[in-house]
């Protein structure tokens, strides 16, 4: 089978001119943002070309080289009008450098008149300013470090600025950016009207990222080759939701107009998508993985088929998240409608138990949020995220360990893994299930180590999970459930 290359795709759609550099060539950026260009590129005769810029020494460039930078998108999953596949191959990276290979290249990328933005995704770790590049190193180790060294060569060659799009997992990653960047700077002494320029010609916009990918398809790619009629050593599989919030002035809108064929938004707050996501889509996974995996299910998949566990997660979603989230109702709703068809995605098994790892902090940043306003606003706990949280404490509650020295508990007769912090785990193995209900909420939801604060303040919350454990005692997790469903 032949192998994709130039000759095996449509030149409509192709870019002339490179405008944006990615800082970055893994699963995620080809099957999100270069994706979103090519829908720009092809549907609305944009002209928007990427340099890959592969940001560790070893990575994915040169099987995009061998490839002719082209690469196939494959989208599967739910949507409104039922299951969905689509393929198509991806024509927005032009060029690809690597740094580590030859550094002249990337900087001379600062050359290029065309280029408006830069793009990255360097993990959430990459977003550090470490102070331990040089300006001299060939080329420097982090990203803000091969950053300030390509602005500044930028700034040399007295050429305008970037609007930067980093895609990062953290919280105002633009400022962020624009802050390591900064100090960096400052660190090398490269003077006042290099910082000014910095501050001045370049836009450093925070974003919110939002798709699954879940990248090569390993287990079945010799059946998708047969479809596609050629091979792709490069293949990306995603589910087809995607997600691009942008906070910026309007001038990057006008700049890139990808919301005319993408889901993508402009806005001046990032925030409100933010609380949106991590509330309803995070949120309503650690609110029912936990019960819904004692009740005797594994994956995500079988949560939204099963006559207990969907009813139960429909109701915190509708009643009890929803409400609270700073969105137009419409907005939310379609959000809504959106994460379960997520959740329902026949080529995503999503395991519980991967979902459940480090549980407690998860629940403090997803639903306790979730938890207060409610009872701010109605005098009492919410029965749906109250059970969330009893079914964390049962799951954990008396913990045991392995000859290898690590936590497990019983799902019936079988162990299953249990991993969080230590002490969070050291508390659980003193707290055991036999322990008397009442003691055990209380001492769980007064354990401000384990929260941040002192739950059993949060009104009604401790009588709530109380009796929440009563019942999953003496009628096992499923039939607690349901009572509360009902």
């Amino acid at each position: 089978m032949e192998r994709l290359n130039a000759a095996l795709a449509d030149k409509q759609g192709r870019p002339e001119h490179i405008r944006v550099m990615q800082f970055g060539e893994g699963n995620f950026l080809r099957a999100f943002v270069d994706e979103m260009l090519d829908n720009l590129n092809c549907k609305a005769g944009g002209d928007y070309g990427v340099a890959v810029v592969q940001p560790l020494p070893q990575g994915l460039c040169g099987m995009l080289r061998e490839q002719d930078c082209l690469y196939t998108v494959m989208l599967r999953g739910r949507e409104e009008e039922g299951d969905v596949k689509r393929a198509r191959i991806v024509k927005s990276v032009l060029d690809t450098v690597e740094p580590y290979r030859d550094f002249d290249a990337y900087l001379a990328l600062a050359k290029i008149d065309t280029l408006r933005f830069i793009v990255s995704n360097t993990t959430e770790a990459g977003i550090v300013y470490t102070g331990q590049d040089s300006y001299d190193d060939r080329p420097q180790a982090s990203y803000p470090g091969k950053l300030t060294r390509f602005l500044h060569e930028r700034y040399r060659l007295g050429k305008p600025g970037f609007i930067l799009l980093p895609c990062e997992l953290i919280d105002d990653n633009g400022f962020h950016l624009r802050d390591a960047v900064l100090k960096t700077a400052e660190q090398w002494n490269l003077g006042a009207d290099f910082i000014r320029w910095i501050k001045e010609e370049n836009i450093f916009c925070s974003t919110l990222v939002d798709r699954i990918v879940t990248g090569f398809p390993r287990n079945e790619k010799e059946a998708l080759w047969q479809e596609l009629g050629y091979e792709d050593q490069l293949l990306d599989t995603a589910e087809p939701f995607g997600l691009w919030v942008i906070e910026g002035p309007e001038q990057v809108k006008k700049e890139l107009p990808l919301d005319t064929v993408n889901p993508v938004v402009f806005t001046d707050n990032v925030k409100p998508y933010k609380l949106r996501k991590v509330r309803m889509l995070n949120g309503a996974h650690t609110t029912m993985v936990l019960g819904a995996y004692l009740a005797g299910l594994d994956t995500v998949g079988e949560c939204m088929a099963d006559k207990t566990v969907r009813p139960f997660l429909d109701k915190a979603l509708q009643t009890e998240i929803m409400p609270y989230v700073p969105l137009p109702r419409p907005v939310v709703q379609e959000f809504a409608e959106a994460v379960c068809r997520r959740f329902e995605n026949p080529y995503n098994r999503h395991e519980l138990l991967s979902i459940a790892l480090n549980s407690v902090s998860k629940w403090v940043a997803r639903v306790l949020p979730s938890v207060k306003d409610c009872a701010e606003k109605t005098g009492a706990a919410p029965d749906c995220l109250a059970f969330g949280l009893s079914s964390l404490i049962w799951f954990y509650a008396g913990l045991r360990k392995d000859e290898k020295g690590d936590c497990f508990n019983l799902r019936g007769e079988q162990p299953y893994p249990v991993r969080d912090d230590a002490p969070v785990l050291a508390f659980f193995e003193k707290m055991g299930r036999d322990t008397a209900p009442g003691t055990l909420a209380k001492e769980t939801l007064c354990n401000a180590a384990l929260w941040g604060e002192d739950l059993t303040k949060v009104p009604g919350l401790l009588e709530k999970v109380t009796a929440q454990l009563t019942d999953i005692a003496a009628l096992g997790v499923r039939a607690a459930m349901e009572k509360v469903t009902a």
